[in-house]
């Protein structure tokens, strides 16, 4: 049974208002009793990857992507810190194959269950559209910028609507910069809620 304090975490409007996770990734962190941090910080990826996903859907209709799995994939990237809570506060990578793992033995299906693999790396050519939007999200939450990543996505970008790069470079880019400006609130969001239950 869940905790209070991930109650809290879960349904806590936050300030400017957070979306919910989805129902499968919120009962999911209720059934595992997860951190509230963590619930709290995949509050505010899941929250940019909606905003994120939104703007390209509007922006570059012609981009095949799955919106409901990039989603879902931001709601849960991080759930293998609830088996290394370690990482929630300092660096470290053994949670991403422990998540997919985790979310593999909870019934999620291994194409949504990538996403705790995917979100640190991007590098692969394979690398689906849907993995590049939840890595971007998760570092845009906290307004990093990381040019590599930003790149790949605006050539796809590129690609699906016909623009030149720098074309679609700079409309990411001012997208990315809006969202980025919300940091300090999504920030402040995450250390309200303790790391311990």
């Amino acid at each position: 049974m869940a905790s209070a304090l991930l109650h809290r975490a879960l349904t806590d409007p936050g300030t400017p208002p957070l979306r919910p996770l989805p129902e499968r990734a919120a009962a999911l962190l209720a059934e595992l009793d997860a951190p509230p941090r963590l619930a709290a910080h995949l509050r505010a990826v899941h929250d940019v990857a909606h905003q994120l996903t939104g703007w390209v859907q509007r922006n570059h209709p012609g981009l095949p992507f799955d919106r409901e799995a990039t989603l879902f994939g931001a709601a849960v990237h991080d759930i293998g810190k609830t088996l290394h809570p370690a990482e929630l506060s300092g660096p470290g990578s053994a949670h991403e194959e422990a998540g997919y793992r985790l979310l593999l033995t909870h019934g999620v299906p291994a194409d949504l269950a990538r996403f705790a693999r995917t979100h640190a790396t991007w590098a692969p050519a394979d690398t689906g559209t849907e993995d590049l939007l939840v890595s971007l999200a998760d570092k845009v939450w906290k307004a990093k910028r990381l040019p590599d990543l930003e790149q790949l996505v605006v050539n796809r970008l590129a690609a699906a609507s016909g623009q030149q790069p720098w074309e679609a470079f700079l409309a990411l880019d001012d997208h990315l910069e809006a969202l980025a400006a919300d940091a300090d609130h999504r920030l402040a969001f995450q250390a309200a809620h303790p790391i311990a239950t």
